[in-house]
């Protein structure tokens, strides 16, 4: 098989693939849709030669395949989202869309409130909620609970920090409500990275093995508090 007709067979599969699939795929999954079909009973020798497809090939396919659809202009368009490949038509149809469907195609949008706690979540993850405070100057148990109800914001581990809070990030679905590739897509926001946040001070504990504080800065501690006791015993 020439290299330029795989090229070619291999965009028109997985265009094929991409049309005709209920949900975006990744490249992952388009690889497994290749293994799969070389190893079919039925499978010829084009099957068997894609199944060898590396996936740094299928993405550079993609991305020519998303450019040269871009380039004909048409309705619809072929985007990955949340590391996911799907067509999507042009916003442009938007309105005609929402009446052949007849329901909204996103939900409610979000009150301004909860975009402002999403979008320092977006771009200081991971943070607690107390730094989220610091940097709204209001609480925000409300607007937290809206934005993880909805699946946008999730707990991702906890703070090395005094009483380990809980920190949060944004998820997949975050990256698919607002149409991103991924995080690094998120739009400059300097001076929103730059607000300072006062950290709550570490842990300490007297056991070399846990301690976060180094092991002779604790010893050292100790020898002056017992130095400082003993001297208020002496007369």
């Amino acid at each position: 098989m020439g290299v330029i007709k795989s090229i070619m067979e291999l965009k028109f599969i997985l265009e094929s693939l991409l049309f005709s699939a209920q949900k975006p795929l990744s490249v992952k999954e388009l690889r497994d849709v290749l293994t799969g079909a070389a190893e079919a009973e039925d499978a010829d020798a084009t099957a068997k030669a894609l199944a060898k497809t590396r996936e740094s090939e299928l993405a550079a396919a993609l991305e020519q395949l998303a450019h040269e659809h871009e380039t004909a202009a048409r309705s619809y368009r072929l985007a990955c989202v949340a590391g996911s490949w799907q067509f999507v038509t042009q916003p442009e149809f938007s309105q005609w869309l929402r009446a052949l469907v007849g329901v909204k195609i996103r939900p409610s949008r979000l009150s301004q409130p909860a975009l402002e706690t999403l979008a320092i979540i977006a771009y200081r993850q991971p943070i607690t909620r107390a730094e989220v405070e610091q940097i709204r100057g209001v609480n925000v148990d409300g607007t937290m609970q809206t934005i993880m109800e909805r699946g946008l914001v999730e707990s991702v581990g906890r703070a090395e920090v005094v009483g380990r809070p809980q920190t949060y990030g944004t998820t997949a679905l975050f990256l698919e409500y607002f149409g991103l590739r991924g995080l690094e897509d998120l739009p400059a926001a300097d001076e929103l990275r730059r607000i300072p946040v006062e950290k709550p001070p570490v842990p300490v504990t007297v056991d070399p093995g846990l301690a976060t504080t180094p092991p002779e800065q604790l010893k050292l501690e100790e020898t002056n508090k017992a130095e400082s006791a003993e001297q208020k015993k002496t007369p």
